[in-house]
């Protein structure tokens, strides 16, 4: 018996936290009765659950994958316009899987694909600002001041970003420069919107660590699952550790 809240992240219908305001609001049933108790146990798996009059259906065995995603593929289940996707990376997975957050069609590296929705919600829900490095080569006059103004938040069109760490690597030749920066936000293009504000241009992009997760042994196309305890990392930082 575990409590319904649970229950219904763990089908990857929403958060704990959203899903006790779905319980609160009269929006789920268990074995056809209304249930409004944030407490209430169930057994899932065994018992019929619904959420706005759907049964929660019972899910895959957890699947934990990440694949150090090449340019030229889209971080999407599907593309109509019939471009590769990261599914293509994991054809030999059967499981459905999905990625959690995305990379740019002309970003590469780690990418995290799982059918945990309870996980996946948690590691993309703002507040546990789950930590993102990438390694960018940056074309044009990028000087202290400017590196200065990147670590400290840029203002862009959707608002000020948060503060970032921003290294600047000795490999760097002028006038390209090798940037390791990491940040916490997931706002489109990003980095990429970063740099250009203050004059640069990011030639190559990529994404090195995810929370815990590395790139560590991983060829570029290539794909690994995560071992045990690995995904007890990912669910501390989540959030869902004690909850």
């Amino acid at each position: 018996m575990e409590r319904l809240q649970k229950i219904i992240a763990r089908a990857g219908i929403c958060s704990r936290r959203a899903a006790e305001k779905l319980i609160v609001g009269g929006r789920v049933r268990v074995d056809g009765k209304l249930v409004t108790e944030i407490g209430f146990q169930a057994e899932w798996p065994g018992q019929d659950i619904e959420v706005d009059g759907k049964k929660l259906v019972a899910p895959e065995k957890p699947i934990y994958v990440i694949v150090n995603k090449p340019v030229g593929y889209i971080s999407t289940a599907s593309d109509d316009r019939g471009r590769k996707t990261v599914l293509d990376l994991v054809s030999s997975v059967k499981e459905r899987i999905y990625p959690v957050g995305r990379l740019d069609y002309d970003t590469e590296g780690l990418l995290l694909l799982t059918n945990d929705g309870e996980l996946m919600n948690g590691l993309l829900h703002p507040r546990q600002e789950v930590k993102k490095t990438y390694i960018a080569m940056v074309e044009g006059e990028l000087t202290g001041e400017k590196l200065g103004a990147l670590r400290n938040g840029i203002n862009l069109s959707d608002g000020k970003t948060a503060p970032a760490q921003v290294l600047l690597l000795p490999r760097s030749k002028p006038p390209l420069y090798e940037v390791r920066v990491t940040i916490h936000e997931g706002r489109n293009r990003q980095i990429r919107r970063m740099f250009e504000s203050v004059g640069c241009r990011v030639v190559s992009l990529r994404r090195v660590r995810f929370a815990t997760l590395s790139l560590k042994g991983l060829e570029c196309g290539a794909k690994r699952f995560l071992m045990e305890d690995e995904v007890k990392k990912l669910y501390e930082i989540a959030g869902l550790n004690n909850e």
